[in-house]
């Protein structure tokens, strides 16, 4: 089993920056894709970002691209999410996540065959 904890959400305002974690422990060897979900109210869950873990190959949404970044340490097991130039339509529960057996972009934003969730942290960004 693999358990997935976010942490570094709160209220930013609006161009600032904020940085989420994720740590990961459990089954945390072989090739997998790390992602951030997010899901803001009355909206459905949308992909954010991913990241594969054994050759780095990143991937991001149109809405972020150029603002946040992904990456990981290997040592801590953890993956981050670098959020600048936030915008009030950052506002969401992000959600950390983890898909096996996946080969490429086509699976990655796909929530539907994500193995592992984390319990979403909330990001406000006020205007």
């Amino acid at each position: 089993q693999v358990q997935l904890v976010e942490s570094g959400g709160g209220l930013v305002q609006a161009g600032g920056s904020l940085r989420l974690s994720c740590a990961a422990s459990g089954r945390t060897f072989g090739s997998y894709w790390m992602s951030w979900f997010r899901q803001a109210p009355g909206k459905e869950r949308e992909f954010v970002s991913s990241l594969g873990w054994s050759h780095g190959t990143t991937y991001y949404a149109d809405s972020v691209k150029g603002r946040f970044t992904i990456w990981r340490d290997d040592a801590e097991n953890t993956v981050y999410l670098q959020m600048n130039s936030v915008e009030p339509e950052d506002t969401a529960v992000y959600y950390c996540a983890r898909t096996d057996d996946c080969s490429g972009y086509g699976c990655v934003v796909d929530e539907s065959v994500v193995d592992y969730w984390g319990q979403g942290t909330q990001v406000t960004v006020s205007s």
